[in-house]
């Protein structure tokens, strides 16, 4: 019995401590040990001593390390799933505390991908500006893949990007607005000025696309897939749409823009021009991602209203909650 109490103590003094989770963490998601100690700010012998203690503690290799680049061990994904859930509880059990003493106060870490950003943040900002001001926004502008691993993870508080969120972890979508997309040619095109395409149109078109990673790219191929159509054929590549619309202005192709995108773009040349498709038009929705269960979820809600509110002047079709 008495050695049974021992080997349970042992066990217990073994435990891993959040600072080594949140660097393994780290490495798993940069796969470079200078990078991963540059992103939780801490230094790289002390990162790499941090997961060291992680795998003595677990008495397992977690990581393999070469000269070149760092390889997670299969066991070593697995572990990974399960410290980005237990750093994600931490970050609700402080959120909890704070949002408990004063809502809408504190750090609040907000991802947007880079096809709202631009767009939306003006009037994000002034609305935190103006109402929240206690409020401390941190901006993270990121591809979905990235935006959504940082959620579950805890690095990130609330997405705003394009719905449903999807990602291997659940969220809790906070539909905010619906828009069209509006395909995009140069002045001369045949289609220019149109206000009634159909949808098929596409079939004859030679359509531009983002670069992998943007949800954006997905929706266009997910469209011209609809119709039979194909796009992003070439290797033409675009790793924003400024670059995207400046192809189009160069007669390289068309391609698709959210609404919302529109004016700013456009206005870049007067080598572009609009084409509006015939109703029921294509496009995407946009809204709020959390964690399921979060502890500010009450203010995310509001938050959520307070974003209809000042996102109604721009040309989207508001999502009532």
């Amino acid at each position: 019995m008495a050695s049974t109490t021992a080997a349970g103590s042992a066990r217990a003094a073994r435990t891993p401590t959040v600072a080594q989770l949140r660097a393994f963490v780290a490495v798993a998601e940069h796969r470079h040990f200078r990078d991963a100690a540059a992103a939780i700010g801490t230094s790289q012998p002390g990162l790499s001593g941090a997961v060291a203690a992680l795998e003595e503690a677990l008495g397992a290799q977690l990581v393999e390390r070469t000269t070149r680049k760092v390889i997670i061990t299969s066991l070593g994904e697995r572990v990974a799933v399960h410290a980005r859930r237990v750093l994600a509880s931490l970050q609700d059990l402080t959120g909890e505390v704070e949002a408990a003493r004063r809502p809408f106060t504190g750090p609040l870490h907000l991802g947007v991908i880079p096809t709202v950003a631009p767009y939306l943040l003006p009037a994000v900002l002034r609305l935190v500006r103006d109402s929240y001001p206690d409020l401390e926004l941190h901006v993270h502008e990121e591809r979905t893949p990235s935006l959504l691993e940082g959620l579950a993870a805890g690095r990130l508080d609330l997405l705003l990007l394009a719905l449903p969120a999807g990602g291997a972890a659940p969220t809790r979508d906070i539909p905010l607005f619906d828009e069209d997309f509006v395909l995009v040619t140069p002045p001369d095109h045949e289609l220019a000025g149109r206000v009634d395409v159909p949808r098929d149109a596409l079939l004859d078109l030679d359509v531009l696309l983002l670069e992998e990673g943007h949800c954006l790219r997905d929706q266009a191929l997910d469209l011209c897939r609809e119709v039979g159509a194909e796009a992003g054929g070439g290797t033409t590549r675009a790793a924003g749409l400024s670059t995207l619309v400046q192809l189009v202005a160069g007669g390289l192709g068309v391609t698709l823009l959210p609404a919302t995108a529109l004016d700013v773009e456009a206005g870049r040349t007067d080598r572009l021009a609009a084409v509006r498709f015939a109703a029921p038009a294509p496009g995407r929705r946009i809204g709020l991602a959390a964690r399921p269960g979060s502890a500010r979820s009450a203010e995310y809600d509001r938050f959520a209203d307070s974003l209809r509110e000042v996102l109604a002047e721009l040309p989207v079709r508001i999502v009532s909650s």
